[in-house]
Parts: C-alpha cells; sequence; structure tokens
C-alpha cells in the first residue's frame, strides 16, 4: 500500500474512533399534572433518585381541580437524558400530563423568605434600599431582624441573596421555580 493510501486509511480511521462531541447539559423545566393522591410525590422522586438523576428545584400544589396537583421539577441533563426522564414519567400510573416548558415561552417565578440582621439604624436602612430596588418587602421585624420577602425569577433572587449577604443573613428559605406556558398554551389544567 503507498504511504498517500496508508495515510487517508489513518484519517479515516482517526475520524471514525474519535469521540463524538459531547452533548451539552441544560437545565429543563418541566410541568406535570398528576392525580392528587398519597405516595404520588414519593413514587416521582424515586423514579428520579432510582436512575440518578438530579431534581435541581421541585414545587408542588393543588389545582383548582382538589383531585389533581400541578407540579414543577426543574432538572438538568443532555436532551436524550431528558427525553428518558419524560418517557418514564409518563409510565407513571399517577402521572396524567408532563411537558418541557424549556422548548416553549413561558413565565417563571420563585419565593425567597430571607431573614436579615436589622440590629441597628442603619443597617435598617440598608436592608429597607435593597427592599426598594428588588421590590420586595419586610413582612416580619423585630428588634435586631427583618424578614424579607422576594419574588421573581432565579436571577433576580440570587441578586437580592448577593445584596443582602453583606449585611448579615441569618437565614434563607426558597420555595423552587415554579412556571406556566404563555399566552393560550395550557400544560396542565
Amino acid at each position: 500500500m503507498s504511504s498517500r493510501g496508508s495515510q487517508e486509511l489513518l484519517t479515516t480511521f482517526a475520524h471514525a474512533s474519535a469521540p463524538e462531541a459531547a452533548a451539552p447539559i441544560r437545565h429543563h423545566t418541566l410541568a406535570l399534572l398528576v392525580e392528587n393522591e398519597f405516595g404520588v410525590l414519593a413514587r416521582i422522586a424515586g423514579l428520579f433518585s432510582g436512575r440518578g438523576y438530579n431534581i435541581r428545584s421541585l414545587a408542588v400544589a393543588e389545582t383548582n381541580d382538589p383531585s389533581l396537583s400541578r407540579m414543577t421539577i426543574v432538572t438538568s441533563g443532555t436532551d436524550p437524558v431528558i427525553e428518558q426522564i419524560i418517557k418514564q414519567l409518563r409510565r407513571l400510573i399517577n402521572v396524567i400530563k408532563v411537558s418541557d416548558l424549556t422548548e416553549v415561552p413561558y413565565l417563571d417565578r420563585e419565593l425567597a423568605l430571607i431573614k436579615v440582621d436589622a440590629s441597628d439604624g442603619a443597617r435598617r436602612d440598608e436592608v429597607l434600599r435593597a427592599c426598594v430596588i428588588f421590590r420586595a418587602r419586610v413582612v416580619d421585624a423585630s428588634k435586631s431582624v427583618f424578614v424579607v420577602e422576594v419574588t421573581g425569577d432565579e436571577s433576580k433572587i440570587d441578586g437580592c441573596i448577593d445584596m443582602l449577604t453583606p449585611l448579615g443573613i441569618k437565614e434563607i428559605v426558597r420555595t423552587g421555580k415554579i412556571a406556566i406556558a404563555r399566552g393560550d398554551r395550557v400544560e396542565a389544567a
């Protein structure tokens, strides 16, 4: 075989055996409509943990129909992994509908309650200024702490936390994301 033929063969082999580019891992927001029954949340959480999938956030509550609940799950993975998660969720008997909101225009919000040191007048003023900037509000106050409520997307919550951190955050509680499709589209009634 000529050296040119050997070179072409090696080049072809190198391209055939080269690993394909790794698929990107993205966050996905899933909307689920489920029967409002005992154990449904445990089965869904078990599906994720049993297969090694991570739940970044999960929010669940009754819908306008008390027999149904709406779940918003934020998870991450490559597109094939997310497709597999959705297929497995749809197989669960109490799951009525699963939608990946990531692929459609949607609105999302989080809620955070942040307990902040307000032990002196200057610190109290700084907390109140941060509330104005982030359209947050003080929902509880004592001699030494304020509890601040802030709603918005993840970056707004993070920004508010970043601004309050130097003032002395004592405790944070966050809901995780809730989401709804924009416009007339109904993902889960």
